[in-house]
């Protein structure tokens, strides 16, 4: 099911992720939260980090991540750590999902990878309780790419980590498989521009594997939060 939030804002959002994660904290003395890189949420975070929350008890990992070290310029950990992981915030534990990348990404690399981080999350308790995705224009979602090498795993691994390497994008990328994305208990989607718009409203039409946040969409398992700004 789809629910819209039109006109949304980052600060709206953050008060909804912010009263998700004390629900789980009240509930379970213990509360996940996974969200996505890039430069769109950079807002989210800033208001996110504000929130009044017993950020000792939120463990934050990331939706997927570029296979390049935690200092280069497309490092989503880097990203993290600067816009979200301050003042209060930064008594959250952070997961990140490798300490370092091999000089040689082959696919033996980017599968050993994949094990070391399963095993890193290993003793986090599924489902997660906050999802917060992004979206590219040509229908991708966290790094589940169209066609890209390694997808079909990644559509039906029940990981929680699968490897992707787009052939439109930069750098082999880590990221949250299908099923994890589908089962967890709040998933939100903010969206912005008018492109991105159209993609959304081709995607939600029905499931289609060329646009991969339609399977998302369209999953009768997934309750997805659409904000529009």
């Amino acid at each position: 099911m789809i629910a819209e939030h039109l006109h949304a804002t980052p600060a709206a959002l953050a008060l909804t992720i912010a009263d998700e994660l004390r629900a789980a904290l009240a509930e379970r003395g213990q509360a996940t939260l996974a969200i996505s890189g890039g430069k769109s949420p950079i807002a989210l975070f800033e208001q996110l980090r504000e929130q009044a929350l017993d950020w000792s008890h939120v463990t934050v990992m990331l939706v997927d991540e570029r296979c390049v070290a935690h200092d280069h310029a497309d490092s989503n950990t880097a990203l993290v750590r600067q816009h979200l992981l301050q003042g209060a915030a930064s008594a959250a534990t952070f997961v990140a999902l490798f300490d370092a990348i091999p000089a040689d990404l082959s696919e033996a690399a980017l599968l050993d990878l994949v094990n070391s981080a399963n095993q890193r999350l290993s003793t986090l308790a599924f489902p997660l309780d906050v999802i917060v995705l992004g979206m590219g224009e040509d229908g991708h979602t966290a790094s589940l790419f169209p066609a890209a090498p390694g997808l079909d795993n990644a559509l039906a691994s029940a990981g929680p980590i699968a490897w992707v390497r787009p052939a439109t994008a930069p750098h082999a990328r880590l990221t949250l498989t299908l099923p994890v994305l589908q089962m967890a208990r709040h998933v939100h989607l903010p969206l912005s521009g008018e492109n991105k718009l159209k993609v959304y409203q081709e995607a939600a039409k029905g499931a289609n594997p060329a646009l991969p946040i339609s399977l998302l969409l369209n999953s009768p398992a997934c309750d997805v939060q659409v904000w529009k700004s």
